[in-house]
């Protein structure tokens, strides 16, 4: 027996403990979005820094202009062995509205399930599930051997659910202390139950907010109706536009350094069988919607979007107003895939706003957030490492996929340290992430610990 069969061995005879420790850290509300749990916040961070000391880890929680950051570094066991930067986020999504739970959100809960027992909880793979997979890894080559068998950095930071407002700043500052070969990110999903998967793009995004005013005050619409400019009119009829019937988004430039599908991926992703049908059926559609001659999984990883996301004007109580508001807004998302500047499409969105409203419309954008897309590299040894731990723990091949989403840690990562990213999830599709009643497989979790301990045995040279 090698030592990481070793390694894997004390994984099953200590996985109570590991599940133990993992729903301990769900328990606490730490939700960054809310001031209200800022205290929990950094009890989380806390938590995740205990756990890294007792695996001997330098660490400390470093503050932030917002919510802490947990720094820690673990010099393995010494001599020629990679370098790896694990990053993860502690905190997690509100989990308004409470109603629609079927359990407590900070109560993690056991349920059986199709494929076992699951983990009911906010946070439960977004992403402290996801977290605690790697770092039981960590505890279980600890445990056997007295070390690790790399050289370690982890960076676990409190601000991903309100968009990494502090992190690029928290990078800059400790530089020096978070290079290395590579980093490890287990924020993704799997292909399916059975098949593990490597996300080797992911999508970036524009998104702002536009509000158009009109009127000084609010009118009444019998006195003012067919001679004052409707804000919510106007502004509806321009946002109306922003797709043409084939699902072309209609902004200027939008579509500016968009590359075609290449012919091996188109027949790669081809290869995965994707069930379009389902995936709608999944969540109560029957009709696929989007840019016309393109495959499903083209439209979801390969091309840009556009997507109204909020809309507001006028009033919402009970019973009737009938008012002509003075203001209207909404908010607007764009996703967008490697070769689009961000800075153009916010210009583009602007332009394109502009020459579609009448005179006396006064516009004013907010933007947001902006991160391009990405490609990320696997022709390296450490993506090949993967897909090898990948292979062993599920007898059969990673998946490579594509994510339709944004993880704009990566680009900050890639921009500011010149690391590119090992992005290695084992969440699911209906893990419903953001959503009442998100969940974790116990069977994902446990084969992610896996996975994670035989990937850090194969690169630090220890079968």
């Amino acid at each position: 027996m090698n030592t990481t069969d070793k390694v894997l061995a004390r994984i099953e005879a200590n996985f109570a403990d590991a599940q133990a420790r993992w729903m301990d850290w769900l328990r606490i509300p730490s939700v960054s979005a809310q001031p209200k749990h800022a205290a929990d916040c950094r009890r989380a961070a806390e938590y995740a820094a205990g756990q890294l000391a007792e695996l001997g880890f330098e660490v400390g929680v470093r503050d932030t202009a917002g919510l802490p950051c947990v720094l820690g570094q673990h010099p393995g066991p010494g001599g020629d062995v990679p370098h790896l930067l694990y990053y993860g986020h502690y905190d997690v999504q509100p989990a308004e509205p409470l109603d629609l739970w079927t359990h407590p959100p900070f109560e993690p809960t056991l349920v059986d399930g199709p494929h076992g027992k699951r983990v009911y909880a906010r946070g439960a793979v977004d992403d402290k599930g996801q977290v605690s997979m790697w770092l039981n890894a960590f505890r279980a080559w600890h445990a056997e051997t007295g070390t690790l068998p790399c050289r370690i950095t982890v960076v676990i930071e409190g601000e991903e659910e309100i968009s990494s407002i502090n992190f690029k700043p928290f990078v800059v500052a400790h530089r020096e202390e978070l290079r290395a070969d590579i980093a490890v990110i287990s924020d993704t999903g799997m292909w399916d139950i059975d098949t593990p998967a490597l996300s080797a793009s992911l999508r970036g995004i524009v998104y702002l907010q536009v509000e158009l005013k009109a009127a000084s005050r609010d009118l009444h619409s019998g006195m003012y109706g067919g001679s004052a400019l409707n804000p919510i009119n106007a502004l509806a009829t321009a946002l109306g536009q922003l797709k043409s019937a084939d699902g072309r988004v209609q902004v200027p430039g939008f579509y500016d350094g968009v590359r075609d599908l290449p012919a091996a991926k188109a027949a790669q992703w081809a290869a995965l069988g994707f069930d379009e049908a389902r995936y709608l059926g999944d969540i109560g559609l029957t009709v696929p919607y989007g840019e016309a001659g393109r495959t499903a999984l083209e439209r979801l990883w390969a091309r840009p979007t556009a997507d109204i996301n909020g809309i507001w004007g006028g009033y919402q109580g009970p019973g009737s107003k009938t008012v002509i508001a003075s203001e209207a807004g909404a908010k607007v998302s764009f996703r967008l895939v490697p070769g689009q500047d961000p800075n153009k499409v916010v210009a583009g969105f602007k332009q394109f706003m502009q020459a579609r409203v009448p005179a006396d419309a006064k516009l004013t954008f907010t933007v947001f957030g902006c991160g391009t897309g990405l490609e990320i590299p696997t022709d390296n040894r450490f993506v090949q490492a993967a897909a090898a731990a990948l292979a062993a723990e599920y007898g059969k091949p990673a998946a490579m996929i594509g994510c339709g989403g944004s993880i704009p840690v990566v680009e900050t990562l890639l921009h500011e340290l010149g690391l590119d990213t090992l992005l290695m999830g084992f969440g699911l599709d209906d893990d419903q992430v953001h959503s009442p009643n998100e969940k974790f497989e116990v069977r994902c979790f446990h084969k992610g610990m896996r996975a994670h301990a035989r990937l850090l045995g194969a690169l630090g040279g220890q079968g």
